[in-house]
C-alpha cells in the first residue's frame, strides 16, 4: 500500500520549492541533502522548521523538498511557504495558526529591474557640477 503524501509549492523572491510531506520521524531533506548540510546556517534551519513547530508536527512528518532559483535565504523562505501549504492539506485546522504567523502569505517583494541611464535599479552615477 502506498504511503499518503502531501504535496505543495512555495515561493519567495525568485526561488521555487516543491515540498512533499510524508509521515515519518521528522527528517528534512532538501535537494537530496539533509537540512544542516544544505544550508549550514542555524537561522535558515529555524526558518524552514517554523511551520512544523507552530503546528506541533515537528517529529511526525518527513519533509522532501526540491528547490531551484535565488539564493539560500530565498530558498529557505520558499521551503517554509511550501511546508505551510502542505500542512494545510494535512489538516485544515492548522490554518488559523499558520495564517496568524504569516506563513501562508506569499511575500511579494521582488528585485526591481534596472533602468537605463542608471547603474542599478535606483543607483545613479555621482553628480558633479563641473
Amino acid at each position: 500500500m502506498a504511503k499518503v503524501t502531501y504535496d505543495a509549492t512555495g515561493s519567495r523572491k525568485s526561488s521555487v520549492a516543491r515540498v512533499r510531506l510524508v509521515p515519518g520521524d521528522g527528517k528534512i531533506t532538501i535537494n537530496g541533502e539533509e537540512l544542516a548540510k544544505y544550508f549550514g546556517l542555524k537561522t535558515l534551519e529555524l526558518i524552514v522548521r517554523q511551520p512544523l513547530e507552530a503546528t506541533e508536527t515537528l517529529g511526525k512528518y518527513d519533509v522532501l523538498a526540491n528547490v531551484v532559483g535565488g539564493g539560500i535565504s530565498g530558498q529557505a523562505g520558499a521551503i517554509r511557504h511550501g511546508i505551510a501549504r502542505a500542512l494545510l492539506k494535512v489538516d485544515l485546522e492548522f490554518r488559523p495558526v499558520l495564517k496568524k504567523a504569516g506563513f501562508l502569505t506569499r511575500n511579494p517583494r521582488e528585485k526591481e529591474r534596472r533602468k537605463y541611464g542608471l547603474k542599478k535599479a535606483r543607483k545613479a552615477s555621482q553628480y558633479s557640477k563641473r
